[in-house]
């Protein structure tokens, strides 16, 4: 895309970010008051089909698969995975034989997460003990708007866009499923966006290189010895053992990884007993490991079954140690960055470039760009003005709803500088 090109495309974008606006944010506030839990986004996929059929854009809709319960067996379901399409219509947009001269990607998620709101919003959650407390209902929001931009620009994009709306980013399992189905075949490279707590509100950041955490995950089942809860001394406490895990395990972190290298260990459910005057036979806690380097990654499974092993063994139990790998870190590949980049400035100022250190949080738009180059942007809300201070899976959550279009009128002006 040449210069006059560019800037008459970005003229087009900003003008239709300030028509679309109203439409953004009354979709965001429609998904915010009906959140899905992970691999149960029905309405909300059938929300995104109406809005795609009403703009004539072809999409298949992906089954998937979905975690039966904590020892994750899983079974198929019908899928709310969307794949929609945008055909460019600019010459040379496609070769003789059909094929797409270029082909990129742009993805969002769509689940909420198992959490009640407390925001006390006129567009509250309706979902009892729901809530889109992650701000995916923004990014499916933003995307729409994106679609709308990039269909009205049909005309000066040379290439194809394929628009990825994945479930189950929360369980990190739905970009697995949308790459197994077919996602990324012929793409060149793929963005996505997160509105982001931690960043200040009205900058966007998208820095090369790695900006999100390897995420891991754990399971340390405790058998002990039941007892009446007034004789102690005739059995083997599993929650007291329990208890002794969790502090045990934060040394891992303190005293076996450098600190120069980020690592987090959670234990995020602890369950045990059945009764106030029985001693508990058995517990259970989950939890997730966060790390940056790939090489502190791979001591942790051993260390924390050893530790756990050891502090269950000293009590008199015996565990069961279960580790899953989750997804690998998100890395921003360095030319796709600068795209990015190039397009903040061209449509919302260079002031509007943010910088922004990178998080120990997961994503799972990890697995796509371990396939293919990407970049992903974090789209800053922090504004206490509007009690924008809250951060991301808070009850309080709540984001500047002014950062949507643009948002959106940054993905569908990377998308067209990447088609050029």
């Amino acid at each position: 895309m040449n210069e006059n090109e560019n800037t008459n495309v970005a003229a087009i974008i900003k003008r239709l970010g300030a028509d679309l606006a109203p439409y953004i944010i009354e979709l965001r506030r429609h998904f915010h008051r009906h959140p899905e839990l992970s691999t149960h986004e029905v309405e909300t996929s059938k929300r995104i089909c109406t809005e795609l059929d009403q703009m004539g854009i072809p999409y298949e809709r992906i089954a998937g698969i979905r975690p039966k319960d904590e020892r994750d067996e899983r079974e198929e379901f019908i899928g709310t995975g969307i794949i929609a399409t945008i055909t460019g219509t600019a010459p040379s947009a496609y070769s003789s034989d059909g094929k797409p001269r270029r082909r990129i990607a742009l993805r969002t998620d769509m689940d909420a997460l198992p959490v009640t709101e407390k925001t006390g919003l006129d567009f509250a959650s309706e979902n009892d003990g729901v809530m889109h407390a992650c701000g995916h209902d923004c990014h499916i929001a933003m995307m729409l708007g994106a679609v709308r931009m990039l269909n009205e620009l049909r005309d000066q994009l040379k290439g194809e866009v394929r628009v990825i709306f994945q479930p189950a980013e929360e369980i990190s399992i739905g970009a697995r499923d949308m790459i197994a189905a077919g996602a990324l075949d012929g793409v060149d490279a793929i963005y996505g966006q997160h509105i982001w707590s931690e960043l200040e509100d009205g900058m966007l950041s998208c820095e090369p290189g790695r900006r999100m955490a390897n995420t891991d995950w754990f399971r340390i089942d405790i058998e002990g010895v039941s007892a009446h809860g007034s004789m102690p001394h005739k059995g083997v406490d599993a929650i007291v053992i329990a208890c002794e895990i969790v502090d045990a395990i934060q040394v891992l972190v303190s005293r076996k990884i450098s600190p120069f290298e980020p690592a987090v260990v959670t234990v995020g459910e602890i369950h045990g007993g059945t009764a106030r005057n029985i001693m508990a036979g058995r517990a259970y806690l989950t939890g997730t490991v966060r790390t940056w380097d790939n090489k502190t990654r791979a001591l942790f499974q051993d260390r924390l079954e050893r530790i756990s092993g050891k502090t269950a063994h000293a009590f008199g139990a015996e565990i069961k140690f279960s580790y899953t790998a989750g997804n690998p870190g998100v890395v921003n590949d360095e030319a796709c960055s600068e795209q990015a980049r190039q397009a903040i400035e061209v449509v919302l100022g260079e002031e509007a470039v943010g910088s922004y250190e990178g998080t120990l949080a997961g994503e799972d738009y990890a697995e796509y760009v371990q396939h293919i180059p990407g970049v992903f942007v974090f789209i800053g809300t922090n504004n206490p003005k509007l009690d924008c201070v809250h951060p991301q899976h808070s009850c309080f959550y709540r984001i500047d709803e002014e950062m949507l279009p643009k948002g959106a009128m940054v993905a569908a002006q990377w998308a067209a500088q990447m088609l050029a």
